[in-house]
């Protein structure tokens, strides 16, 4: 079963940046970020719903950046602009690929996460 790891959480000020990174034990197609703040559901952040571009939630567009580095299985979420409305839990997942009528497709019903990183934003 794949691994992950999750490295890079702390604390900021608003307005500052993270950089969050995750890194497989081998290379994954649906991969993502996403986040669990006190007393709420977890939520998506960003993720690569496939081969191509990623899908951001609407309250980190513009600010947040997700990336991969495929030489070590890793994706990378670069955030700026932070608020304190940010600070969660924010932990890595994979989903499953497969090809659903001719079209890449993830599924995330039994994803595998990792251990989550803390993010605190401070106002």
């Amino acid at each position: 079963q794949v691994r992950l790891v999750e490295s890079g959480g702390g604390s900021v000020q608003s307005g500052g940046s993270l950089t969050l990174s995750c890194e497989a034990s081998k290379y994954r197609v649906c991969m993502g970020w996403f986040r669990q703040a006190p007393g709420k559901e977890r939520e998506d952040v960003a993720k690569f719903a496939g081969p191509g571009n990623p899908a951001y939630a609407d309250s980190v567009k513009g600010r947040f950046t997700i990336s991969r580095d495929n030489s070590k299985n890793s994706v990378v979420l670069q955030m700026s602009d932070l608020k304190p409305e940010d600070t969660a839990m924010y932990y890595c997942a994979t989903g499953e690929y497969s090809i659903r009528n001719y079209r890449p497709y993830c599924s995330w019903e039994d994803r595998i996460w990792g251990q989550g990183t803390q993010v605190t934003v401070s106002s």
